[in-house]
Parts: C-alpha cells; structure tokens; sequence
C-alpha cells in the first residue's frame, strides 16, 4: 500500500546545516556530537538507502523510483524544518503514491499542501530511469494526490498553522521507494513477489524502530491496516516499547474513505486521546 493508494542520496549528516539549503554529502564514520533529532532521522533514512541500493526486483517491477534520493532537497527541507523534540505520535504511511512523495519528497506529500502549508521548498531531480508516463516534476506537478490532500487538508482544518501538529506529531513512511510495471502502473508492496518484498520490508523495519527511538515517540498511528500492522510487528519484535495504533487509509480506493474520512479519522484518533492535542 503506498501512502496515496489503500487497497537515498549518499549523505551523512555531520552537524547543522541551513534549514532547507543542503545537498547530500558522503557519509562518513564516526561518533556523532550533539546529534538533534532531524539529523539523527536523515542519518537513518540515508543508511536505509545504502542498502536498498542493493536489492533487486523481478516483474511485474520495472521502474523503481526512491524520492530519498532524487528529491533529497525538499525531502530534508521538510525534516530539518518539522522533524523536532518532544513529539509524541508518529503516523505512519507505507510508501510513497506517484502524485506525493514521488513528487515532493514529503510522505503523503501532495504539492498544494507541501508548498501552500507546509512551505517546502528545494530542488526536485529525476530517478536514473524514469517511466515516460510518469514523469517527475517536482513542485511544479499540477496532478492532486487525493491521499494527500485528504491527511494534509484534515490537519490543517484542524489546526490552522504547521507548528501546532508538529508540535505533538510527525509524519514518516516506512519504505520510501514506489515501483512500477512496464505500463506505468503503481504496485504496492504487497504485490511484489514475496522474497523480495520481505528483504526489502526487513530492511524498512530496522530503519522504523531506530527512528522510533530516536525520535521518542510514544505512540505510532499506522495510516491503513498494511502500515499499522507491519509497524506492530517490526516494533515489538524489536522489544521497542511504543503503542501502536491505526487509523484508515484515506485513499479513493477505499470506498468508507469517499464517504466521509474525515469524520471517521476524528472519532479514531479523539478515542486515542489524539485529538486534544491539535485543537486550537
């Protein structure tokens, strides 16, 4: 399930960079000094890229595009700026839809939200091989991702500015790579053949409980049953002691979700003590 559909550079980070304007750098070894929260994250993600490099998929994948990568920019623009101290929730999407963080760089990463509320900005690049019918354009994308509109839209309605959600929350996808078939079609990780999907979905685990940790949080919220489940498992078969919860998958494909998701996401996360903390 990508983070738009229900059914990495090579850097390390050594010290602060200027908030949204860092290219990725070589990663080097060492102990860290004074790590923050955003760079420890990155850190994390570029160790998962490493290894992601060095897999390989069988049809139906025939194009394989990592936005850690290409869209490395806006992707770290967004850590740096929201990725902070102190929060409690982390929601989780599985991974990126083709109009979102393909796009942007930013889980569930529809562009009006990303450059009208987020305040993202950066330079977007392309995959090494790129489907002609699914072109990377960056901020630039007029294509809507219901998906993302739907989660971004929903907490912006709730609480008016970026810094109130992200002062209790943040928002992360367990595996940042999106595939495709020869026709340009998104397959999802579940429809990948099944050694494959598990080596890569071993590999997004580890990533998911180091950056639980090292974020801290208390609580993580799985956006659509694959995500929430998968989460439950990597965490407590890591012996990472968090709650794990879940809250529908906003996508069109879901037929609840086209009638009223934002209601059912109010009730869901108001039961898990959520909605308190994003109230104005």
């Amino acid at each position: 399930m990508s983070d738009d559909n229900s059914a990495a550079g090579e850097t390390g980070v050594d010290g602060e960079k200027p908030l949204c304007d860092s290219k990725p750098r070589a990663l080097k070894p060492g102990p860290e000094v004074n790590t923050t929260p955003s760079s420890r994250f990155l850190e994390i993600e570029l160790e998962l890229n490493t290894h992601l490099r060095r897999l390989t998929f069988s049809e139906p994948v025939r194009y394989i595009y990592n936005p850690l990568e290409y869209a490395w920019d806006t992707h770290r623009c967004y850590v740096e700026k929201y990725c902070q101290g102190g929060q409690r929730i982390l929601f989780l999407g599985m991974n990126p839809g083709p109009f979102g963080m393909a796009q942007t760089g930013v889980p569930f990463g529809e562009v009006k939200s990303v450059v009208d509320w987020l305040k993202i900005t950066g330079e977007v690049g392309h995959p090494p091989d790129e489907h002609p019918k699914r072109r990377i354009s960056g901020l630039a994308c007029t294509q809507s991702e219901v998906s993302g509109a739907r989660f971004w839209g929903f907490f912006r309605k709730l609480c008016g500015e970026p810094a109130l959600f992200f002062q209790h929350c943040f928002v992360h996808n367990l595996c940042p790579l999106i595939f495709m078939s020869a026709s340009g079609k998104n397959l999802t990780p579940p429809e990948l053949l099944t050694v494959e999907r598990e080596a890569l979905l071993a590999l997004c685990d580890i990533a998911l409980c180091q950056a639980v940790e090292a974020l801290g949080v208390s609580m993580v919220i799985g956006v659509g049953r694959v995500a929430e489940q998968r989460a439950r498992r990597a965490l407590s078969a890591a012996g990472v002691n968090v709650r794990v919860e879940g809250i529908m998958h906003p996508s069109p494909r879901n037929p609840q979700a086209n009638k009223g998701w934002e209601e059912v996401a109010k009730a869901k996360l108001a039961e898990l003590g959520v909605m308190s903390l994003l109230n104005v």
